[in-house]
């Protein structure tokens, strides 16, 4: 019942009783209201109704008590209940997974952050102004390497082509090096996949394993997190419950599919792993409180260079510095992906949130406005 509504019945009830036509004492319970929606909930009903994402998901823990909210539709075009805390695409969070790893290494003494990757992966990063002497280790994880991004030459953009097709790591990495060094090493910041493909081809070569296993033991085991996983060479389908995710076949047609399932082998250690909100928003609170990292790395991960994506933003190694309109920051990565997007991560006083919408931003509105939105959504989160 809205407020005009509920105005105009307690006067008319008023207007009775004072006429001697009601015995009873009128009471606010005669007019109760059902209780009004969260900020949050207003907030993400927004994202389906005015950015036009089909389904929304938020995880929320603060002092110790958790929420989780939904919004819109599992299936695009139909009325289907919406999974609180489903499966979801993690994207570019796989990073923050990545680098947790290598500074564990570096604990062990097994890796020097300011070490040349030469060191590690010797002859292997080669190019027009590229040199694997003159890139190190912390250039990787922090985004300063000068390195291409194999993905800005990969045809993503239309999607569809390659949704099914399966890649190998050092294919990806041949189609980065085709292309010159973007800078000298050390001297800007950009973010660009290939530093996190290396990172992960690094932690294989110094641990003699795979990376999804070193990643899995090393970091989704220890942080307890039963929802997160990476998956298996050829599998292309999402672990039930979830919503589906969608995408533009390209971006002539605009024409949308439904992309749920793909191999996401492009993303390896850049982009692979599969989480739910919940378990990306206590990943973050984890990693923040110390339980993953000794607290040297840990310091180290948290030293940042200005990552101008939007006002305030910091990169550490591996995770962002977002600042909140309550003050203070969080830290957290979160990851587009076709299909989705997440966004979230954790508070030094222990706040974690995670959220996820089951589209990119511009695959249905405008692109800037509906990734304004989702920040948006995350600040009220934490803030609200």
């Amino acid at each position: 019942m809205n407020r005009k509504i509920a105005s105009k019945l307690r006067k008319a009830l008023m207007a009775v009783t004072a006429a001697g036509l009601v015995g009873a004492t009128v009471t606010d319970a005669a007019v109760a209201r059902p209780p009004s929606p969260s900020p949050l909930q207003r907030s993400i009903d927004a994202l389906v109704s005015e950015e036009k994402y089909p389904a929304v998901m938020a995880w929320v823990n603060k002092d110790g008590r958790t929420t989780s909210l939904v919004a819109g539709s599992a299936r695009l075009g139909e009325r289907v209940p919406v999974p609180r805390d489903g499966y979801v695409r993690a994207g570019s969070n796989t990073k923050t997974f990545t680098a947790v790893v290598v500074l564990q290494l570096v604990a062990e003494g097994r890796v020097r952050l300011d070490e040349p990757v030469e060191t590690y992966l010797p002859g292997l990063v080669r190019g027009r102004g590229i040199d694997g002497h003159r890139v190190t280790v912390r250039h990787l994880l922090q985004h300063t390497s000068g390195l291409p991004s194999y993905t800005d030459h990969l045809g993503l953009e239309n999607f569809e082509k390659i949704q099914h097709r399966f890649f190998h790591p050092h294919d990806l990495l041949a189609t980065a090096l085709a292309h010159p060094a973007e800078f000298a090493p050390g001297t800007r910041w950009k973010y660009s996949n290939t530093n996190y493909l290396l990172a992960g081809l690094l932690i294989e070569r110094v641990t003699g394993r795979p990376v999804q296993e070193q990643i899995t033991e090393r970091v989704i085991r220890k942080a307890g997190l039963r929802h997160t996983y990476w998956p298996q060479p050829g599998d292309r389908t999402l672990r039930r419950p979830h919503a589906h995710g969608y995408a533009l076949s390209d971006p002539r047609s605009r024409r949308v599919i439904d992309v749920t399932e793909m191999d996401p082998s492009w993303g390896g250690a850049a982009g692979q792993l599969i989480s739910t909100p919940g378990d990306l928003a206590e990943f973050a609170r984890v990693l923040i409180a110390g339980r993953l990292l000794p607290a040297r790395e840990l310091a180290e991960m948290r030293k940042t260079v200005d990552a101008p994506l939007l006002p305030g933003w910091r990169y550490g190694l591996g995770v962002f510095s977002v600042p909140l309109s309550c003050g203070g920051v969080y830290w957290g990565h979160g990851g587009d992906i076709d299909g989705y997007e997440t966004r979230g991560g954790a508070t030094d006083d222990g706040r974690s949130v995670g959220l996820a919408v089951t589209a990119l931003p511009g695959t249905f509105g405008d692109a800037t406005k509906g990734a304004l939105a989702v920040m948006k959504s995350v600040d009220t989160a934490f803030c609200g």
